[in-house]
């Protein structure tokens, strides 16, 4: 499992943009951009004359993923944790450390 995650992280730093650069690139998507493409998906199929009903959930459901190809490496590895400079330094490998105050 960490071994996959770790290849999904280096094939998203292929992409050239910072783990931080990546995040902000996504929420700019998420937030501004799908929504714009939503309004001209909709404004497009209303300039059809209105298909039956299977044919414009089909034109709905594939608009809804195509939106989503070019931006896929932006995407890649990002609800993931943030990377570390060490990949044996994760928090789940770490050993636990004592808190609490030393027992008389």
């Amino acid at each position: 499992m960490i071994r996959s995650l770790s290849l999904i992280r280096l094939q998203a730093e292929q992409v050239g943009l910072s783990y931080k650069a990546r995040r902000r690139w996504s929420l700019v998507i998420l937030l501004i951009g799908l929504p714009l493409y939503i309004v001209v998906a909709v404004t497009l199929v209303n300039w059809l004359e209105r298909p039956p009903i299977l044919v414009e959930l089909f034109i709905y459901v594939a608009l809804g993923v195509i939106w989503a190809l070019p931006f896929r490496r932006v995407f890649l590895g990002v609800g993931q944790s943030a990377p570390t400079e060490d990949s044996n330094a994760s928090p789940t490998n770490a050993p636990p450390t004592d808190q609490s105050p030393p027992k008389p």
